[in-house]
């Protein structure tokens, strides 16, 4: 009997990998003509055919982008291990490392842009731990990858089209186009639309250069402070929730934000409100990270209030947990730095 079942696992294993070399050949086949149109599409845009034609010559179709981008953590990793991972002591004496050598940089960036030098910092080393992995793929291929899965294919066809824009102008160039498998790029993982719409030439030597300090940090504050990031106010606090709060209060997603109110209002189910030391009645909601994404968690725990400053981060990724662990460890540099 065990004989039997054994290979039945066994053809199934061999199954599952006939099907994949299937469907990666048969994606292939499948790439080359969305690329031919895809190039049709950017010349009649506006993009100049060379600058189409040599930087898409190379482009790939990535399997591995696909499996990236179907198995994130954000999907799968409850709050506590998520934030524990990314704001640990390690992570705060690399940060205050970088800073101490680029102190200069990042104090006048700080001030020039009314945004806190700890928040960079956190932001930077959460998204490459400070400049260490800023990936190597190739961002054309990986966008082109994804701009032909049908996941998000809308999304990332305006990346790509983007991105061919900005080597046109001269503003980048195809020759350093290697970072994240999500076509992110630089210290900060910016996006193609993220690069046009707030990149800048802080050093002015007519290069915008996001894997360097002092474009990449002024790049990162010029984003964060045209966005609406209020220096010196919370993103969040760690709540203790009562079991009569209604649902509708309560955010597990972070597409949108829903029923925000005055944070006074939320005073009744909050067993610790007391310990929060609120003195302005600001316009706050509930987040329950954990909800829909870990099995069995639970309604009311963990549960936080978060404010205008937490959006902010997550209009720079639409993830509860990541502008859970941005903020911490945030704040965990302002108690070092």
């Amino acid at each position: 009997m065990i004989i039997i079942k054994m290979s039945k696992i066994i053809k199934f294993i061999l199954f599952l990998n006939i099907s994949f070399v299937f469907n990666a050949y048969a994606s292939n086949d499948n790439f080359e003509s969305w690329l031919k149109d895809f190039k049709v599409k950017a010349i009649n845009q506006g993009i100049s055919k060379i600058v189409v034609e040599d930087v898409m010559s190379n482009a790939r179709y990535l399997p591995k982008v696909i499996e990236y981008d179907r198995f994130q953590p954000e999907f799968y990793e409850d709050t506590f291990t998520y934030i524990k991972k990314r704001s640990s002591k390690k992570k705060v004496y690399q940060g205050i490392k970088l800073y101490k050598k680029e102190k200069e940089i990042i104090d006048k960036v700080e001030k020039e842009f009314n945004v806190e030098k700890e928040l960079l910092l956190a932001l930077m080393g959460i998204e490459t731990n400070f400049g260490k992995y800023l990936g190597k793929m190739d961002i054309v291929s990986s966008l082109a990858t994804l701009s032909f899965d049908k996941r998000r294919s809308d999304f990332f066809t305006k990346e790509l089209l983007i991105l061919l824009n900005l080597v046109d102008k001269k503003i980048i160039s195809k020759d350093i186009l290697y970072g994240s498998w999500a076509g992110a790029f630089g210290n900060f993982q910016f996006m193609p639309r993220t690069i046009r719409n707030y990149a800048i030439d802080y050093n002015k030597n007519k290069t915008i250069e996001l894997k360097d300090t002092e474009d990449s940090f002024a790049s990162a504050a010029n984003y964060l402070n045209t966005i609406g990031w209020k220096k010196n106010e919370p993103c969040f606090f760690k709540v203790n929730l009562k079991n009569d709060i209604p649902k509708k209060y309560l955010n597990s997603s972070a597409k949108k934000i829903k029923n925000k109110k005055n944070i006074f209002f939320f005073k009744k189910y909050i067993s610790n409100f007391d310990d929060l030391n609120i003195k302005n009645n600001i316009k706050s909601a509930i987040i329950i990270p954990d909800k829909d994404i870990i099995p069995g968690a639970e309604n009311f725990s963990p549960a936080y209030i978060i404010f205008d400053n937490y959006e902010k981060i997550l209009s720079w990724n639409r993830s509860l947990r990541f502008a859970l662990a941005v903020c911490t460890l945030k704040n965990n540099f302002e108690n070092e730095i």
